[in-house]
């Protein structure tokens, strides 16, 4: 089978169910994004998996992973595709915020937003939450005109947080300065 099909030659796509849109569709914007999104976050996982001491962070990631396909498709579903992907369970949010809470109570509380850097791997964390952001509004701008399932408005909202304090996380495990943006 060959990865060219020539069908979306002329800017249209497929969404689930067979539904043809343009490629500019609010539903494959903020399904791309989402796709990007899980190539920084595999990205991120790739660089922490030789640390033993980040497993747990890696295996978290993993299951992001899985997760954010799951968000694609729910992303991608057209008019006819609803019931073709399972909704993500609200389950998924409550593990994303335990995990959310045990980085944070190992931090310290700030008063200021903190400024990306000092390591590569805290930047990728920066990367994944800043798309994750830009992955959020484009699922909000899909939501406005066609529905999203509200659970995927959620936890894109809580990820982006998960990785700000992953981030924050591995700036202490690295012993990088915490630099705090001073106006």
């Amino acid at each position: 089978m060959k990865v060219y099909t020539k069908t979306g030659d002329k800017g249209m796509t497929s969404l689930i169910g067979g539904e043809r849109v343009f490629k500019t569709d609010e539903r494959v914007e903020a399904y791309g994004s989402v796709d990007e999104l899980a190539a920084f976050t595999a990205l991120l996982a790739d660089n922490m998996r030789a640390d033993a001491a980040l497993t747990v962070d890696v295996d978290d990631l993993n299951r992001i992973l899985s997760r954010l396909m799951s968000v694609e498709a729910l992303l991608a579903v057209g008019e006819s595709g609803s019931d073709k992907v399972a909704p993500l369970a609200p389950e998924t949010i409550s593990w994303l915020e335990e995990r959310i809470d045990a980085l944070q109570e190992n931090l310290k509380p700030i008063d200021k937003f903190t400024i990306p850097g000092g390591n590569a791997v805290v930047s990728m964390c920066h990367v994944c939450r800043t798309v994750c952001r830009r992955a959020e509004r484009a699922a909000l701008r899909a939501d406005a005109k066609y529905g999203v399932d509200p659970t995927v408005l959620v936890w894109l909202n809580r990820l982006s947080d998960y990785f700000y304090l992953l981030g924050r996380s591995l700036t202490a495990r690295y012993a990088v300065e915490e630099v705090l943006w001073i106006p």
